[in-house]
């Protein structure tokens, strides 16, 4: 196993320290688990005394608070389940998110498999750098973050297009990777990632124009943001900070042949147009929880000044309709980068609040926030 790396992105192979132990990703193959492999994982979370996984903004698996002599076993494990690269190098260059709304013998899937195998082939990419395949009528990924997207036009025709450009290049299911590959070389080429965190959005926005030869055409509009419950897919199961009990993960491989992951803290259930009553799952758009972030907190995070999910939890029912939420462990706002309606923020002196991204009040006391929340939403 190679020596834990701080920093961002951690994997499998590569595991980040935290405060209450080692954190590493799971990408499963093609943004699926079989059943087989659900069944299989929830078992293994409970070898390790895991209680739960979480989904992350890129459709993969978190797991955290491992210990470092547990890692050989948990990495056997998940190999044997098929989920884990073959090496350190496969696994970083895989960061591709896939739709989840695919249509069997639409080409979504055979369009990912051939991007993975290719993948090893391409030069040295940034950390961050990664790809999307959306290629349903309607984009759904727009919002999550990729350097090259995979998508459709509105006649259906295939494009590859670069992140932050109007139009793509028509290509054909065939020449679509190697469309791909000469994208990443121009990025690299052109200065994209003179530090090696280059983005494509930024490299575009600095001037520079991405080659298309041949013909061009500018994406579908996007979809709007998909809603937990049913979907002409299937069912969509969502969880509070996207934490799904390992148990669920069981419960789930019973009813659905195969389970989606998804970048929007929810899993697909293709085909199912019901769920018995579990614990975890949420299925009402409506609910609360769906508008509150945090992140790790306390103790998990060494950064953190304070304990996050219990408290944006707890606060969540007062929430006005239609607001978010984020509670904060420190000044890095990882759950939520950008300004939400109300953001409480944990400081050695208590928690700072800021509305709608405009700091109001400091040296708030958690336990008084609790007690009364119209300190924060204006009501009680």
């Amino acid at each position: 196993m190679s020596a834990p790396i701080r920093g961002w992105c951690p994997g499998a192979h590569r595991p980040m320290q935290a405060a209450d132990g080692l954190l590493l990703r799971i990408r499963p193959p093609l943004g699926r688990l079989t059943a087989a492999q659900a069944r299989g994982l929830a078992a293994l979370a409970r070898a390790h005394r895991q209680e739960r996984l979480t989904l992350t903004s890129r459709a993969n698996l978190q797991w955290r608070g491992v210990a470092p002599e547990a890692m050989p076993a948990l990495l056997d494990g998940l190999a044997a389940l098929g989920l884990l690269d073959d090496d350190v190098t496969q696994e970083r260059a895989r960061n591709i998110v896939i739709t989840p709304f695919l249509q069997e013998g639409a080409g979504t899937r055979a369009l990912a498999q051939c991007l993975t195998s290719a993948l090893p082939d391409f030069p040295d990419l940034p950390e961050k750098f990664g790809f999307a395949i959306d290629t349903g009528p309607q984009p759904v990924l727009s919002g999550v973050s990729a350097d090259i997207r995979l998508e459709r036009s509105v006649d259906g025709s295939l494009l590859v297009r670069a992140d932050g450009a109007a139009h793509g290049q028509i290509v054909t299911e065939s020449d679509a990777v190697a469309c791909i590959h000469n994208l990443v070389c121009w990025f690299l080429e052109s200065g994209g990632a003179p530090d090696k965190r280059g983005r494509m959005r930024n490299h575009l926005a600095a001037g520079h124009q991405p080659p298309i030869s041949g013909e061009n055409a500018a994406p579908s509009m996007p979809a709007p943001p998909p809603e937990p419950g049913r979907h002409e897919a299937g069912t969509l199961a969502a969880f509070a900070f996207g934490e799904i009990p390992a148990a669920c993960l069981a419960q789930f491989a019973d009813l659905a042949g195969e389970i989606r992951l998804t970048p929007w803290r929810m899993l697909l259930l293709p085909g199912l147009s019901s769920l018995p009553d579990m614990e975890g799952p949420i299925f009402d758009p409506a609910s609360p929880s769906l508008r509150v972030f945090a992140c790790t907190g306390a103790p998990g995070c060494a950064s953190a000044h304070g304990e996050t999910r219990g408290l944006a939890q707890a606060l969540a029912p007062y929430l006005p309709d239609g607001a978010t939420l984020h509670v904060s462990g420190c000044g890095k706002y990882c759950a939520h980068p950008t300004p939400a309606s109300f953001t409480l923020t944990a400081a050695e002196a208590g928690f700072s609040l800021a509305q709608d991204g405009i700091p109001t009040r400091t040296g708030l006391d958690p336990d008084a926030l609790l007690r009364h929340p119209s300190q924060i939403f204006g009501r009680s």
